[in-house]
């Protein structure tokens, strides 16, 4: 019984068009052309309701290819109902049944109320469905670049999975088909509209001529005799016709929202409590304009005053419920001690949430807890140890929508999310209404919009980011430039532990003979200060090993690491088998060479004071000059200067990186020199001291 039904659903729509091209060529009798007409309103009545109840356009993703198969059918019996009106001039009962209820006695009302349906689905519902199926596609289609960043930046900051950043994209690329799709379906419907207007101008015309011809009648016997039948399957046709049309429109009106269009219609609706009270008062008030039925107007308008009444009482409990939550938060009573000893204790990295902003930890598959998780894990393999627990805290000290993120106590960047808005970035928003803002991670220009707008956003072209995920991307900046912070003496044993169950040898070449763990932490450190990833652990232990035996000087160990680590430190900014570098002017890279001393164990660059101004000023111009666009540009020197070159200018150039001459050629890249820093004013000779 199973595979009869699965063969049937597998077969139902091939049968049916092969039946609907039958319907074309082969005469029907009147019985079954009635079974047909009625399963036709059924069918298009179906899809309407179907519409109405889908959540999101890709829930009914198959409505194109039925909108073909039910215009099919329409004309298919249009052709059945035409042959038989002109043949027999009967074309059943359901035809015959709509007519006469149409005309009611009177032809010119019957023609008028018939027109005025037609002119409804030509003019309004299919012209307005088409031009929103037309704009749908093009900005669909023009925000799907916008789309698949968003969904590689979720991917990149460990927010999604790759399983989910594939469904994801094949999400976007279903919605784009789709739009595209209904474009060139709403065409069906404007044509069907058409040929349901000819349908009715040959069947009047013809059946007359046909009825005084060949039939004999006189005419007013034909008139009355085929404008009934011509009415009734004009009817029988556009009804259906007009569904689908009304289907189309909703299809591509709709919002990729988590709600049916009712509960939608109706949230949204009852939102403005002020609204629904001017809307109440106003109906009471036209209804005592003299000759006005009162009776209606007043019982609409105590219905919308009554709506109006309960938007405040439930404003009023919620906001009841708000204050409580805040009293519960600021009073101290209600702590006990051990949690006044977790507040009291230092954390590694800390998130604190204004109170009014706190939902955003509420728990669910998308808040901000779970996405920490997976943001642990996308760190770990890509720096190479695990990122502290985070925690997560109200603090009533900060402002409304607001959050901040710090790092052992300290705080190091905080910022909004205003509750009920998303972040769309992108530069043409003008026309979106929002709160201008600056993205604290990329810089880049954005609006906070109301979630509502979301799609408006998308449709712009707008990478559309919720509350969460800029946090998210927030804290994995922080943390990344933060990480020699975070990496304590327990990361580190813990990650020499785990080495020594693969690489023993050379782990006990290191520790403890040679260096303490205490020394390989500050050496991770020093790389983690730099970005240099510690994944390759074994390769940074083997260098240390061997450079161990020598010095304990962690400037120079942490050199030596960076030696091993060459093509890995070089290939995260080659682009296609290139690296952008910035190099020093040769006479200027001498000097630095002939000034370079050692203090304390840390190499410095002692020059003269309108040298080492001027080359600063130098090098913050060539980079202020760079295109920013393509992959990021790297300042090259010697082995001997590059410590000394990052302590003394990376910070005056917005953290340019800084490698040696052998680490960008270690993965044999090509080089591309796209600026030169050079002295402005000629050296003195000699140099400072």
């Amino acid at each position: 019984m199973r595979m009869i039904g699965q063969l049937l659903s597998r077969s139902a729509v091939p049968i049916g068009v092969v039946g609907i091209i039958l319907l074309l060529i082969v005469p029907i009798p009147t019985p079954l052309l009635d079974v047909l007409i009625v399963l036709n309103i059924v069918f298009a009545l179906l899809i309407l309701l179907t519409a109405m109840f889908a959540k999101k356009p890709l829930d009914f993703s198959v409505f194109p290819s039925l909108l073909l198969v039910a215009t099919l059918f329409r004309l298919g019996l249009n052709v059945a109902s035409t042959r038989l009106i002109l043949g027999e001039a009967h074309a059943g009962a359901v035809i015959e049944a709509f007519g006469e209820i149409t005309i009611s006695g009177s032809l010119i009302i019957g023609a008028v109320i018939f027109l005025i349906l037609t002119v409804i689905q030509f003019v309004v519902v299919t012209k307005g469905a088409e031009r929103v199926a037309e704009v749908g596609a093009r900005f669909t289609l023009d925000a799907m670049p916008g789309k698949q960043m968003a969904i590689d930046a979720d991917l990149n900051a460990g927010l999604i999975t790759e399983a989910e950043a594939r469904s994801r994209r094949a999400e976007v690329a279903a919605e784009a088909d789709f739009y595209g799709a209904m474009d060139g379906a709403s065409k069906f419907v404007k044509g069907d509209a058409i040929a349901g207007i000819v349908i009715v101008v040959i069947n009047f015309v013809g059946g007359i001529i046909i009825g005084m011809v060949q039939r004999g009648m006189d005419a007013a016997e034909a008139l009355q005799t085929y404008s009934v039948l011509t009415i009734g399957d004009g009817l029988v046709t556009q009804i259906p016709a007009l569904l689908m049309a009304v289907a189309t429109g909703m299809i591509v009106t709709r919002e990729n929202t988590e709600a049916e269009i009712g509960q939608a219609a109706a949230r949204q609706l009852m939102q403005s409590r002020n609204a629904l009270l001017i809307a109440g008062l106003a109906a009471i008030a036209m209804g005592l304009i003299p000759g006005m039925p009162l009776l209606a107007f007043l019982a609409i308008g105590g219905v919308l005053v009554f709506a109006a009444s309960r938007v405040k009482a439930r404003q009023a409990r919620e906001a009841a419920a708000e204050v409580d939550a805040e009293a519960q938060a600021a009073d101290p009573a209600a702590e006990g001690p051990e949690e006044l000893m977790d507040r009291m204790r230092v954390h590694a990295v800390e998130i604190s949430l204004s109170p009014d902003i706190v939902d955003l930890a509420a728990g669910g598959a998308s808040d901000l807890l779970t996405r920490v998780k997976s943001l642990r894990r996308k760190l770990a393999l890509e720096i190479g140890f695990l990122m502290p627990p985070v925690r997560t805290r109200d603090n009533v000290d900060l402002p409304a929508e607001t959050y901040a993120i710090l790092i052992a106590g300290v705080e190091c960047g905080r910022g909004s999310v205003p509750r009920g808005h998303v972040l769309a970035i992108g530069t043409d928003l003008e026309q979106l209404p929002g709160s201008p803002v600056v993205d604290p991670v990329f810089g880049l220009e954005g609006k906070w919009v109301r979630t509502e707008l979301s799609h408006a956003a998308d449709m712009a072209g707008a990478t559309v980011i919720d509350r969460a995920s800029v946090i998210i991307t927030h804290l994995s900046d922080i943390v990344q430039a933060q990480a020699a912070r975070l990496l304590s003496l327990e990361d580190v044993r813990q990650l020499t532990d785990h080495l020594k169950q693969t690489h023993p040898t050379t782990v006990e070449e290191v520790t403890p003979a040679v260096l303490s763990l205490a020394a390989i932490q500050r050496v991770l450190a020093g790389l983690l200060a730099e970005r240099v990833p510690i994944v390759d652990l074994a390769r940074i232990y083997e260098a240390l090993a061997l450079r161990g035996k020598t010095t304990t000087d962690t400037p120079l160990l942490v050199e030596a690491a960076r030696a091993a680590l060459g093509p890995a430190v070089s290939a995260r900014f080659a682009h296609d088998g290139r690296i952008r570098v910035v190099m020093f002017d040769p006479l200027l890279e001498q000097q630095m060479l002939e000034g370079k001393r050692v203090v304390d164990g840390n190499p410095q660059i002692v020059l003269s004071a309108d040298i080492t101004m001027n080359m600063l000023e130098s090098a913050r111009r060539v980079v202020g000059e760079l295109d920013h666009s393509g992959p990021e540009p790297v300042l090259v020197c010697a082995s001997s200067l590059r410590l000394a070159v990052h302590k003394l200018v990376s910070a005056q150039t917005g953290g340019l990186p800084v490698l040696s001459y052998d680490e960008a050629a270690a993965g044999g890249q090509t080089t591309d020199v796209v600026g030169v820093i050079r002295l402005t004013q000629p050296a003195l000779p000699g140099v400072g001291s």
